[in-house]
């Protein structure tokens, strides 16, 4: 049997109505045995997710607030998802173990995790199948990192031993048996996690739009549908800002081989984007695969004679500020100078240190801070391998758009090519780097 690890995602099951069209693609292939699901979502914008309520409940209890109201909410809403389903079935139980949990030694990660944790149990008991705790079968180390060895091979046994499985998404425990949860949105992760536990041959992540887009369509108009990419630019558009998927989820099925599928819940017979390791010859005929931008970043500028001459003075310079926890993001240099390109938020709180360790180890004859936040913005594809021309029209769409750029980067396996621009013109130069290469894709 070709398994298939299938994972829905809040706004997919943030009512009854969307629950039972999940059940529908689910039993529509028996294949799909595997289910990883998350907490309901907004049902309309003015709505609230139930996991921003369990936070906010955690909040009021440890401030030794009144949480009854909004315990009460959350209660109400998986309550009118059971009547409507319909489901011989309660949370009575779980709603007073939560109340009691609250009024004890109220913990934020173990409340967070019962959004995925309730919807699992009402899910499970209308399709009829075994509900499997995460906090059994999926482990964190001590640093909080996931122990893999040990998930994939309880997690594998446990879900292989069962026919069917529901399984509550974003969390599991630490060794000492408390309830950890992934960064938000980790759903995807546990979608992922479950994907190569079982060696599925496909994972199947289901949400509210037919796949993964070229833009944001919050920036541009009617960006088109990916049709196929690979792990490695998925990862760098994740990063970058496309938001579809989230970025670690990617490791798991990578590491498997397992290819992703998006898909939209509300439109199951569109084929979604197909995110594979490497992609057959002539699937995609696009140069460019997608543009995507991120703001907040700053630049320090260090610069020195001979610095080419000198060995290891980038080893040393970059050493400084992991020292201090700031990752970097770009590094382009000349001869004399070097640009590292950080984080702002990160510098901001170790700047001083950060320079004074620079001026004493590396006695630059200049080095300044660029204040200014800037933006960098991402255009990915395989493609452009080779290609030539391809940067030539994001320079001159940025020019044609009277956009300032900042800083220019591109690696030597052509994958991207990374454009710095003011943080104020983020929006406007996506705009017209798009437009400039959408005939690229």
């Amino acid at each position: 049997m070709d398994t298939i690890a299938v994972k829905f995602g809040g706004s997919s099951l943030a009512s009854a109505a969307q629950i039972k069209k999940a059940a529908d693609i689910i039993r529509a292939d028996a294949n799909r045995r595997y289910v990883v699901v998350s907490a309901p979502g907004k049902r309309d914008d003015a709505d609230v997710k139930v996991t921003d309520l369990l936070y906010r409940c955690y909040d009021e209890a440890a401030a030794g607030q009144d949480f009854s109201e909004t315990l009460g909410r959350i209660a109400d809403r998986y309550a009118q998802i059971i009547r409507e389903l319909p489901v011989d079935f309660d949370l009575d139980a779980e709603i007073d173990v939560l109340r009691e949990h609250l009024r004890t030694k109220p913990n934020r990660d173990y409340m967070a995790s019962r959004g995925e944790y309730l919807n699992g149990r009402v899910i499970a008991a209308y399709l009829g199948y075994p509900f499997v705790e995460p906090a059994e079968c999926i482990f964190f180390t001590d640093y909080g990192v996931l122990d893999e060895e040990r998930t994939f091979r309880v997690l594998g046994d446990r879900l292989r031993s069962l026919p069917n499985a529901v399984v509550p998404g974003f969390y599991g425990a630490m060794p000492d048996g408390r309830v950890r949860t992934f960064s938000r949105g980790g759903s995807d992760i546990t979608g992922s996690v479950v994907a190569l536990a079982v060696k599925a041959k496909l994972y199947e992540n289901w949400t509210d739009v037919s796949g993964m887009l070229s833009a944001d369509p919050r920036v541009v108009d009617n960006p088109g549908v990916i049709e196929h990419i690979t792990y490695t630019e998925l990862r760098e558009l994740s990063y970058m800002g496309a938001s579809v998927l989230h970025e670690d989820a990617i490791f798991p099925v990578r590491r498997g081989g397992i290819p992703i599928n998006i898909r939209n819940t509300n439109r199951p017979g569109d084929p979604g984007t197909m995110i594979e390791p490497v992609l057959t010859k002539g699937i995609r005929r696009g140069v460019v695969t997608g543009v995507a931008g991120k703001k907040g970043f700053t630049c320090v500028c260090v610069e020195k004679s001979m610095m080419n001459a000198e060995v290891g003075f980038i080893v040393k310079l970059l050493g400084i500020f992991a020292k201090f926890g700031v990752p970097f993001e770009h590094c382009p240099t000349g001869i004399d100078t070097v640009s590292v390109i950080v984080d702002k938020n990160l510098f901001e709180q170790n700047r001083e240190n950060v320079l004074l360790e620079i001026q004493r180890e590396l006695s630059p004859d200049a080095m300044t801070v660029e204040d200014d936040a800037m933006a960098l913005i991402a255009v990915v594809g395989h493609g452009m391998t080779g290609v030539k021309g391809t940067a030539a029209r994001v320079l001159k769409g940025l020019a044609d758009g009277d956009i300032n750029i900042r800083l220019i980067d591109q690696g030597s396996s052509e994958l991207n090519i990374i454009v710095g621009v003011n943080e104020a013109d983020c929006e406007n130069a996506i705009r017209a780097i798009y437009s400039a290469v959408e005939s690229l894709m």
